[in-house]
Formats: C-alpha cells, sequence, structure tokens
C-alpha cells in the first residue's frame, strides 16, 4: 500500500539552521521517499490541511501548478506499476520521476558507457564501442535520440543504412545491435524507459551473428612456411615468427604476442594477460617457442623489452624509456598500435604464402585456426578450452567443429559408395 502526500521537508544547512523544502512524500510499505520541488519555503506560508501554498507566497500558482504535475506523474507511475501486478518501493518510483525529468537521451547514456570504460581502463572497448556509436550517429543525425525512437522499424533501417554502405560486415552490424541492446537494458534499468519498449526478443529484433567459415593451414602447410629460407626478406621472416609463435601455444592473439616481454617467460612458461577479457593464462614453452627466442634474445637489453621488436619505438616515453606494462599510457597507445601493426604483419603473411606457395589465405588469425584445424579431435573439448582460454565450453565445441569432419567424411563416403 502506498500514501503520497505534499509536504514540507525540514532540513538543516551547513551552518545547523532548519530549512523547509516544498517535497512529494511517497510511503511504501512505511519506507519513505522524497521528491524535492521547492526549496526554502517559508512555515507561513504554507497550508498542511490543503496540501498548497497559500497566496501569501509570491509564486503559489507556479508552484501549485508544479505539485499537481508531480503528484499527478507519481500517481500514474504507481497505477502503472500495480496494473502490470509489478512490485515497487517509494525510492524506485521516485527515481523514476527524477529520471523523467532529466531523460537522458541515447547517446548522452552511450557517451556515459563509454567514459565508465574508460575510468576502469577498458580501452580496447572504450574505442571499439566508440566506433559502432559513431556509426549510429552518421544514420540518424539525431543528437537527442530517445530510447522510445529506438524500436524495430528505427533498427531495421539502421541494418539497411550500415549494409549499404559497404562497408561493414554482418557480423559488424550485429555487434552494434549488442551494443544497442546493452543501453537499452541499462536504460530500463534506470527507468529511463518502460520495458514494454523494449525492441529485442522473441516476435521482435533478434540478434544472431552470421556463420563465418574458418579455415587453417595443415600440418605440411606449417612444416612448409617454417623451412622457408627468408634471410633476404627480413620483414617476412618476422612476421613467420609471429604467426608460429602464435601458432605454438594454441593460437594466441596477435597483440597478446606483440605486448609480450621477456619478464613474461619465467621457469621456461609464459605468463601473461589476455587482451580481450584480462584473463591470466601460463603455457609451457614449447621446443619450437625456444627456438624463436633465440633470434631474438641478442636484441634484448632488459626484461622490460618487448621480445618482438614491433613495439618497441611505439611504445616509449619522451624520455626514450620503455613504458610500464600496466601504466594508462601503455594502454591507450597499445590498441592503436596493435591495428598498425596487425595490419603491416598481414600484408607479409600474404606475402609469405606466395613464397610458400600457399593458396590459403594467411592472415595472424589464421595461426589460431590451423592449431584447431590440426587439433581436429584428437584431444578432449575439456582440454582445448583450456588451451584456447575459453569461457564456457560450448564456445570450444562450437569453434572446433569448423575442423572436425572425419565423421561427417565417412557417413557420406558409406552411402555413396556403391
Amino acid at each position: 500500500m502506498s500514501t503520497l502526500k505534499t509536504v514540507l521537508h525540514p532540513k538543516k544547512d551547513k551552518n545547523g539552521n532548519t530549512t523547509f523544502r516544498l517535497t512529494l512524500r511517497l510511503t511504501v510499505n512505511r519506507k519513505r521517499s522524497y521528491l524535492q520541488l521547492s526549496p526554502n519555503i517559508d512555515p507561513e506560508h504554507w497550508d498542511a490541511h490543503a496540501e498548497k501554498l497559500n497566496s501569501k507566497h509570491p509564486k503559489h500558482k507556479q508552484l501549485n501548478r508544479l505539485i499537481r504535475k508531480k503528484f499527478s506523474e507519481v500517481e500514474d507511475s504507481i497505477l502503472e506499476l500495480e496494473s502490470s501486478n509489478k512490485s515497487y518501493t517509494a525510492i524506485q518510483v521516485m527515481n523514476a520521476i527524477k529520471n523523467n525529468k532529466k531523460k537522458q537521451t541515447f547517446f548522452e547514456l552511450a557517451k556515459e558507457h563509454v567514459e565508465d570504460l574508460t575510468k576502469l581502463e577498458k580501452y580496447n572497448r572504450a574505442i571499439s564501442d566508440q566506433s559502432k556509436i559513431n556509426r549510429i550517429k552518421e544514420f540518424t543525425k539525431n543528437e537527442n535520440l530517445s530510447f522510445e525512437e529506438i524500436d524495430e522499424n528505427f533498427l531495421k533501417k539502421l541494418k539497411i543504412h550500415l549494409a549499404g554502405t559497404g562497408t561493414i560486415s554482418e557480423r559488424s552490424i550485429m555487434n552494434i545491435y549488442v551494443l544497442i541492446r546493452l543501453l537499452y537494458n541499462v536504460a530500463i534499468r534506470k527507468n529511463l524507459i518502460d520495458q514494454k519498449f523494449y525492441p529485442f526478443g522473441k516476435g521482435k529484433i533478434k540478434i544472431k551473428h552470421p556463420e563465418t567459415i574458418k579455415i587453417g593451414l595443415d600440418e605440411m602447410e606449417i612444416r612448409k612456411i617454417k623451412k622457408l629460407d627468408l634471410s633476404q626478406y627480413p620483414e617476412i621472416s618476422q612476421a613467420r615468427d609471429v604467426f608460429l609463435f602464435s601458432f605454438y601455444l594454441a593460437g594466441i592473439r596477435v597483440g597478446d604476442v606483440l605486448s609480450m616481454r621477456w619478464e613474461d617467460i619465467i621457469d621456461n612458461r609464459v605468463y601473461y594477460k589476455m587482451g580481450k577479457n584480462n584473463k591470466t593464462v601460463s603455457l609451457k614453452l614449447p621446443a619450437q617457442i625456444t627456438e624463436i627466442l633465440s633470434h631474438y634474445e641478442k636484441d634484448k637489453v632488459s626484461n622490460s623489452d618487448y621480445i618482438f621488436p614491433h613495439f618497441k619505438n611505439i611504445l616509449k616515453n619522451n624520455s626514450g624509456k620503455i613504458l610500464k606494462k600496466d601504466s594508462k599510457e601503455i594502454s591507450k597507445k597499445l590498441y592503436t598500435a596493435t591495428k598498425t601493426q596487425t595490419k603491416k604483419l598481414n600484408k607479409n603473411l600474404k606475402k609469405l604464402g606466395v613464397i610458400a606457395k600457399i593458396d590459403k589465405k594467411i592472415t595472424n588469425h589464421i595461426a589460431r585456426h590451423s592449431f584447431g584445424n590440426i587439433a581436429g579431435d584428437k584431444i578432449s573439448p575439456q582440454m582445448l578450452q583450456k588451451l584456447y582460454r575459453h569461457t564456457h565450453l560450448s564456445t570450444t565445441i562450437g569453434y572446433q567443429g569448423n575442423f572436425i569432419h572425419k565423421n561427417a567424411d565417412d557417413a557420406l563416403d558409406s552411402i555413396i559408395s556403391f
């Protein structure tokens, strides 16, 4: 049961003096919450019985009109909750009215989201999400876009627009949908928008990432590129080393490979934190990795040096000293540096494929696919999950399904062999 009254609420100021605020007081299950309408009201101007200001107050008409307006808003909010059989507290109702007064727009909430990611030093995601937000801005050209405007029709038109640019994939469009869904859920929790307007889910907009064909190198192709004499092509040789370093460690992402330092190797093991999700990982160094490391150890000055040279000149401060691994300054630079160096490496891997006469596409990410392809069904999914650093086993099973073909191939042969 709820009770709503207009009252003068006493409050001590910083000097200890009592002042009175004009407020709406909502009581739900004996717990109260207040919504301030005006500060510093003289009790002589207040009619407690009628719950309004008397004519002595110079702005009694405007303030009494405000009382009626806000009283109706609170009542409407309570009626809507009760008609939907939703439980509520006094604080929730009053917060909803306060937020309606501010009514954050989609882009205001999006800006807050990116700022929060930056404060948490999740720079990669902050930059990525800001890029998605910019795509939405380009489409809508409305800085004051409200959540009510983001309905199924809006999302369908957004998808058509993005696909029509020819610069963004279906997967990237779905990732923009994922960000909008995340912000919509935040808005619902903050009472900025009612759940009934939610445009995602059954019978509405569904987010479905397209399946991609994953093709990795086989054992013969890995041996082939490893045996190549690339002494005349130092940049291609370095690209091969980064690729094989990733492959021999179960497909470590290229950003994690490039940002590894000599201090990450302890007792013949490598310890590192994944850039994607900050998981800490430890893996034994195979003999093949030790061989690659021997090519770069001669350039090592200190344990804080990067193993591979691609970040050495990029991630130094003005005095030429390499920045600390977990410093804020380095985290911001890593994202841009990784993108730049990955493009260069992939160009050289393309040249490597030509020299090795391999028709398959070779990129840094193919190192992960190659490991999956060669692993096949040789070891259990649970062990592969550990090697891949997947959070859920279902992710491993889904990923590895791209490379396990023997049973299906044998079944096909058994049917058509007549």
